[in-house]
């Protein structure tokens, strides 16, 4: 009887694990995740491209989307520093720390449930994360008081 129970509640756990792995929660973005947004002379200086780098890594999808993005962030704080040592270091710490299997925060798909892995979106998946992406620009615009 006691095994039967276990098993019963395995069974649950285990579905319920998978039924997470299709919902999307709202995108956010901590910034570059563990790691300084900027320097010294401008606190904020590589922040847009973590948050990009976010904005694939909460939608997630397959291992190679994962590289494109990784090598995207890495050209784009190479871009705006000019330090080829320290976009190399933010790619290394992603490479090795944004793995789909990490019971992470900022994991590979972190916006679905955990155990999602490398999966490609499917098109109804793809336009769930395309109108919430929309939401999030729509709600984090700023005025701008430059004329157009």
């Amino acid at each position: 009887m006691k095994c039967s129970a276990i098993a019963v509640v395995a069974v649950a756990l285990a579905v319920s694990g998978c039924a997470s792995t299709t919902a999307l929660r709202d995108f956010s973005s901590d910034g570059c995740s563990l790691f300084p947004d900027g320097d010294l002379s401008d606190r904020h200086k590589w922040l847009d491209c973590c948050v990009r780098h976010d904005m694939a890594y909460w939608r997630g999808g397959t291992a190679g989307e994962r590289r494109r993005a990784d090598a995207e962030l890495k050209q784009c704080v190479a871009a705006r520093t000019d330090n080829a040592g320290l976009a190399e270091s933010m790619y290394l710490g992603v490479r090795a720390g944004g793995s789909p299997l990490l019971p992470s925060w900022f994991r590979w798909g972190y916006g679905w449930g955990y155990g999602r892995g490398y999966a490609p979106l499917t098109a109804e998946q793809q336009k769930l994360a395309d109108d919430k992406l929309a939401t999030y620009r729509r709600r984090r615009a700023e005025p701008s008081c430059h004329a157009p």
